[in-house]
């Protein structure tokens, strides 16, 4: 898988040098994720595993999908990640005792996902080799912008769709009607007149409101 991955790189010793630093620090901040004792250190170990991941995106071609992995998993998930965990009161010792218990199926999981990726990269055959991260565009995030705008519209304004209902039901379901809370009323706010809102004084001279 790696002679693959520096075939499509190129011959250029700095891509070939910066692709194994990047993969050695991949493959350490990945086992230092599992093998933290603590959880933020295991949060820190996974944000670097995605910044290193996404310069590997960059080094073949694929800068959008590695300004996804930067924005949406470090900017989002892996920060909420580190909040959770921070403002949690967690019992390590308890937690330590729950890692061993489910060691075993951790390791029949593990052995699972480095099957099917290893399956899937021998199925490619040489396939491979006919990579092109720029079909048809001068970048890579154009040609995922044609297909995805064209062939796949739909699908997409579809998935659209879903997110909006998901965040209208999830409003929906936590609000909350407090009493003595003061609400935002659109109606009454658009009905009201210039009398209703302003009072005209007849201030004296030399005397205060």
């Amino acid at each position: 898988m790696a002679a693959r991955a520096v075939a499509r790189i190129g011959a250029d010793p700095v891509e070939l040098i910066a692709f194994y630093i990047l993969a050695a620090i991949v493959t350490i901040s990945a086992v230092s994720v599992i093998a933290a004792k603590n959880p933020v250190h295991s949060v820190l170990w996974l944000i670097l595993a995605f910044f290193t991941s996404a310069g590997l995106l960059v080094l073949i071609g694929a800068e959008f999908l590695a300004m996804l992995l930067v924005v949406v998993y470090v900017g989002a998930v892996a920060v909420l990640f580190l909040f959770v965990v921070m403002m949690l009161d967690v019992d390590f010792v308890e937690l330590k005792q729950g890692f061993l218990s489910y060691l075993p199926f951790g390791a029949l999981m593990g052995i699972a996902f480095i099957a099917e990726i290893a399956l899937a990269t021998f199925a490619r055959g040489d396939t491979a080799d006919n990579f092109n991260p720029y079909p048809g565009a001068e970048t890579n995030a154009e040609a995922i912008g044609q297909v995805m705008y064209t062939d796949y519209l739909l699908l997409f304004q579809l998935s659209g769709l879903i997110l909006l209902v998901a965040m209208i039901g999830a409003i929906v379901l936590t609000l909350r009607h407090r009493p003595h809370v003061k609400r935002q009323n659109i109606a009454k706010q658009t009905a009201r007149r210039r009398k209703d809102a302003t009072r005209q004084l007849d201030v004296k001279s030399g005397e205060g409101l």
